[in-house]
C-alpha cells in the first residue's frame, strides 16, 4: 500500500533533484508523485541565472519569494520580487527566465507536471 503521508525537509529532499519536491519525476506510487502539479524549493546564490530561457511553455507557474531579491524575466516585462511574499503568476505559452539579484529562496508551483523541461544547471553571472 502506498504511503499517504510523507514528512521531509525541502532543503534536504530538493538537493537531489534541483530543488523539485513534488511532480511527475517522483517515484510512481510515492505520495510526492503527481502529473497534476510540481513544487520546487529553490535556493539561489547571488548572481545565479537560469542557463537558458524556458520556451514553448505548456504550464502555468506561481513563484513566491521567501527571502532575498529575485527577478523573473518575461518577454515583455521584468518582475522584481523584493519583499518576502511577493509573487508572480504567468500562464501557458509565456517564455521566461530568472536571475537572483541577492541570495534568494523561492517556492515555485507549476501545473500540470510535464516531463521535458529540464535544462542545464543555473549559471552564475
Amino acid at each position: 500500500m502506498a504511503e499517504t503521508v510523507y514528512v521531509g525537509n525541502a532543503g534536504v529532499d530538493g538537493a537531489t533533484n534541483a530543488g523539485w519536491l513534488l511532480g511527475h519525476f517522483a517515484p510512481p506510487g510515492e505520495i510526492r508523485h503527481s502529473a497534476d502539479v510540481e513544487v520546487k524549493w529553490g535556493v539561489h546564490p547571488p548572481g545565479q541565472a537560469r542557463s537558458q530561457w524556458a520556451t514553448g511553455e505548456r504550464r502555468t507557474t506561481l513563484l513566491v519569494l521567501v527571502e532575498g531579491c529575485f527577478r523573473v524575466e518575461l518577454p515583455d516585462r521584468t518582475v522584481r520580487l523584493a519583499v518576502p511574499g511577493d509573487y508572480v503568476v504567468w500562464g501557458r505559452g509565456l517564455d521566461h527566465s530568472w536571475f537572483a539579484e541577492r541570495a534568494s529562496v523561492v517556492l515555485t508551483v507549476r501545473w500540470p507536471s510535464l516531463p521535458g523541461y529540464r535544462v542545464d544547471p543555473p549559471v552564475l553571472r
